[in-house]
Order: C-alpha cells, then sequence, then structure tokens
C-alpha cells in the first residue's frame, strides 16, 4: 500500500482511508459482522486510515470502530470528529457546538469509545458560528499538550476560518466533500490548504456512492436512506446524474478499471496531499476501491475527464438547503 503524508507536521497514512459512517448510520442496512470483516481486510490490504465521528449513530460507530482495532491501534491513524450533538430524544435534530468545555467533555467519550489513550487525528466536525474558532482550537491544542490527540483537523471549514485557526494551532487536515460531482473546493479551499501546509481529505469521494453505478433507481436506496432526501438523488436530477455516470463508466471500460475506480482515481491525481476516505461496508467494495491505487491517468486521461464531469456538471445542491448553511463555515 502506498502511503501519503498529510500536512506538514508529518502525519503519514495510506494512500486511501477507509470511511465508516455507512457502517452505523444514514446509508440504510447494519451488518456489524460483513463491517467488523471490511476492517479487517482493509488491515490485511496495508490501509492505515480509518476514519469515524461520534455522532455516527450517534456514538456506535465509534464502538465498532474500536473493537475491530482492539489489538491493533500501534498500527493504525484514527480519525474522529466531535462538534454535530444529535437530540438524544430525536438524533434527526442536530445542533453544531465548539464551546471549549464540550471539547474536553466530547474527546472524553470519543477516547473512551474507541478503547485508547490517544485520538491520532482529531477534527472540528463542523464550524460553530456562535464560538470564535480560535476559541475551539485553542481547546483543542490543550488536547494536544495534554497528549489525547496528536494532530488537528476542521471539516468543511472556509478559507478564512483555516487562517484563523492556523494562527493559533498547525491545522493537520481539512476534511471536505470532494469528487466528481463535488469540485467547488478547487476554487479557494485547496489553493488555501496548500498555501498553510494542510493535508485534504476528500469523504464522499464517490459521490456518496452514485459515482460507482451501483445506484440505477430511486428505489435502489434503502427506505431509511438518507439520500432519498438529498437534491442529486431527486427527481430530474437523479436521471440528470445517471447520465453523467453513463460518461464516467463509459472510459472507464476502456481503461479497463470500474466507474467508481476511475472515479477515485482522478482524486488521488489532484496532488499529493490529497487522501481520500471512500466509505464501504462489505469487503467487495473495499477491494475494488482500493485498485484505484494502481490505476494511472494520463494527461490526456485527465483532459477527458474534466470534459465528462467539469465543474458543476451535477444536477442538485450536495445536501438539502437546511443542511447546506453548515458547509464552507
Amino acid at each position: 500500500m502506498k502511503t501519503r503524508t498529510l500536512g506538514s507536521q508529518g502525519l503519514q497514512v495510506s494512500i486511501l482511508g477507509l470511511g465508516c459512517m455507512g457502517m452505523s448510520d444514514f446509508y440504510g442496512g447494519r451488518d456489524e459482522q460483513e463491517s467488523l470483516r471490511t476492517i479487517d481486510r482493509a488491515l490485511d490490504l496495508g490501509v492505515t486510515f480509518f476514519d469515524t465521528a461520534d455522532m455516527y449513530g450517534p456514538y456506535t460507530n465509534e464502538e465498532l470502530l474500536g473493537r475491530a482495532l482492539k489489538g491493533k491501534r500501534d498500527q493504525v491513524v484514527v480519525a474522529t470528529k466531535f462538534g454535530i450533538q444529535r437530540d438524544p430524544n430525536d438524533p434527526a435534530k442536530r445542533g453544531i457546538n465548539g464551546r471549549p468545555e464540550y471539547v474536553r467533555q466530547a474527546v472524553e467519550g470519543s477516547l473512551k469509545r474507541l478503547g485508547t489513550d490517544y485520538i491520532d487525528l482529531y477534527y472540528q466536525h463542523r464550524v460553530d458560528p456562535g464560538t470564535p474558532i480560535e476559541e475551539t482550537v485553542g481547546a483543542m491544542a490543550e488536547l494536544v499538550k495534554e497528549g489525547k490527540v496528536r494532530y488537528l483537523g476542521l471539516s468543511e471549514a472556509a478559507p478564512d476560518t483555516l487562517r484563523r485557526a492556523s494562527a493559533v494551532h498547525p491545522i493537520t487536515a481539512l476534511q471536505t466533500e470532494y469528487s466528481l460531482w463535488s469540485r467547488d473546493p478547487e476554487d479557494e479551499i485547496l489553493p488555501t490548504c496548500r498555501e498553510l501546509g494542510i493535508g485534504f481529505v476528500p469523504y464522499s469521494p464517490l459521490g456518496r456512492g452514485f459515482l460507482t453505478g451501483q445506484i440505477q433507481r430511486f428505489e435502489d436506496l434503502a427506505a431509511d436512506d438518507y439520500r432519498r432526501h438529498t437534491p442529486r438523488f431527486q427527481g430530474e436530477n437523479f436521471q440528470k446524474n445517471l447520465d453523467l455516470v453513463a460518461r464516467i463508466r463509459e472510459m472507464a471500460v476502456e481503461k479497463g478499471c470500474t466507474a467508481g475506480q476511475l472515479a477515485l482515481a482522478w482524486v488521488l491525481a489532484q496532488g499529493e496531499d490529497i487522501v481520500p476516505i471512500p466509505g464501504t461496508k462489505r469487503v467487495a467494495y473495499l477491494e475494488e476501491n482500493l485498485g484505484a491505487a494502481d490505476i494511472i491517468l494520463s494527461l490526456e486521461d485527465l483532459a477527458r475527464i474534466n470534459q465528462i464531469a467539469p465543474q458543476h456538471a451535477a444536477a442538485g445542491q450536495r445536501y438539502p438547503e437546511a443542511m447546506m448553511g453548515s458547509v464552507n463555515g
């Protein structure tokens, strides 16, 4: 397994990580044994970078990952996140909390659930508009001093927020959605990360599974799959995005790979400072995703992909309107 370095502080991880969210939440269907097999297989294949968050479940995804990594903790880089609070009576209701006292409360919970005494990469999951970023990152920096956290990250943070945060403590990684149908970070976010020496971790690099071509009908999504409520999976947008995937698949066939592998290879080709974390809960899809690391795209290939999927090629917003206000904060 090839490796890459995130940020300028020297955090080395596998070239592709494993996003664990779908094992416990949001995408419908739970199979804990298959999820555990998927994590075990990832370890066997050299994946060292595992991504979770306290709000996935909520809480159960950290517990699952902690069980899976028991006895193997020193072989891996564990990333988790805090800051999105879900109502215990109605998990669909959420708030954002970046207050310093909550940072400490959250990390203690994550450490316990993960069964570890330190977190390698600790992200603020969403920027709290009611708390200055300097205060949140200041509290996170205290955790580094105490040895409870090794490196700090932010998720869905705007360029100015990154600059202000970096003035308090080095930020190792920014996690933001980035794929062939979510290319907005190319405008300002990626250049800012490179200016500040911040690694870039794309989540949903397969467009929430859509770019794999496995989703052909709205009915392919389970009844409790949150993607049913996402604009890109609805109405006319769904068909327009299917047409986009068909063009990607056509090129993938010519390259001798799957549509998903081509989409991941494109993300990897955008820079050595980029480490995508495609999520899956199945061994077969994990193995397919990891195959993307061996695909070489020529300049001609990249130019063709850019024609197929230029910026703003996807139809519809990436989140429902109510959630768009919390991204790029």
